[in-house]
């Protein structure tokens, strides 16, 4: 009998040391989890609920059903904060895409100082978007700012830039271009990854550097162009920073910078329609989402990976 309990007293003191780490495990990851459970998932879920209701800070919200969504599509406002963002979105990710490869291979180059010229593509991202949007309200000042002097230095007069309904969102994309270095750190480390042999059995065969390029190295980056493309719809589709800082919230001139994560934040914040602003939150993330399934979806046909 002793030897029976003998024998069976490692397997229970195994199983105890797995049941005491895996509960010190817990109690590590618990703060994580709280947070996870009190800051994201209860949120998004009462966030759902109170779509379908009248909901303010101040009162506690009637449910009303499909009224907010009814009335979004007949808002107006709603129809331009759409607008604008897919204007946005159309032209700024397509164009960081092809910028962002073309300096990332330039500064891929074996040149001396590299590492400085990197460091100076990647210093804009540091800066923050607020004090980014003033720095560019100056730049683009069409009186007095700096890309309008040097355009009539050579003889050229500036346009008004921020203050034209048709110019104030091409003036967005390009402050949104000029912080484009992080996706340029990811393209170089894609580009890094690409094995050299490639390269020299394309030189053995003769080939130039266009072909070189359109053969091998955008092949090759397109899983990296895959993610940036991702990354760039999700936060194109969130623009919110810049146009809030440089109109003051209005989205002037005539509401052309108006973006849809405004005119949220405002019927959530300003305009307290809680219930509103969660209607609104929950179709951004259906578009979101639909994007994102496209893009993977036509992913099989135009990404590549080494080895297959």
């Amino acid at each position: 009998m002793e030897k029976l309990e003998t024998g069976k007293s490692p397997k229970v003191r195994k199983s105890k040391r797995r049941s005491n780490e895996s509960l010190t495990g817990w109690l590590f990851a618990l703060p994580w989890v709280i947070g996870l459970l009190l800051f994201f998932a209860y949120p998004l879920i009462s966030s759902i609920y109170y779509s379908f209701t009248d909901f303010s800070i101040l009162q506690s919200g009637e449910f009303i059903g499909l009224a907010n969504y009814r009335e979004l599509f007949q808002d107006d406002l709603f129809w331009i904060s759409i607008y604008n963002t897919l204007y946005f979105a159309l032209l700024f990710v397509p164009l960081s895409i092809i910028f962002g490869v073309a300096l990332a291979m330039v500064l891929n180059m074996k040149v001396r100082g590299m590492a400085i010229y990197r460091t100076i593509f990647f210093l804009p991202t540091l800066v923050p978007h607020v004090a980014l949007a003033i720095l560019w309200i100056w730049i683009l000042n069409p009186q007095f700012g700096l890309v309008n002097a040097l355009l009539d230095f050579v003889g050229i007069q500036g346009p008004p830039w921020l203050g034209s309904t048709f110019w104030s969102k091409p003036s967005l994309i390009l402050m949104s271009l000029w912080g484009i270095g992080q996706a340029v750190i990811i393209y170089l480390a894609g580009l890094s990854d690409i094995s050299q042999e490639y390269y020299e059995a394309a030189e053995v065969d003769g080939a130039s550097f266009l072909q070189k390029t359109f053969r091998i190295t955008i092949p090759l980056l397109t899983p990296v162009i895959f993610f940036n493309l991702i990354m760039g719809i999700i936060g194109a589709l969130q623009q919110f920073t810049l146009p809030y800082t440089m109109t003051n919230g209005t989205g002037s001139p005539a509401d052309s910078l108006t973006f849809y994560v405004m005119y949220l934040y405002d019927n959530a914040f300003s305009y307290f329609r809680m219930g509103y602003a969660s209607a609104m939150a929950w179709i951004l993330f259906i578009i979101i989402m639909l994007l994102t399934a496209l893009v993977f979806w036509s992913s099989k046909r135009w990404v590549h990976y080494q080895g297959d």
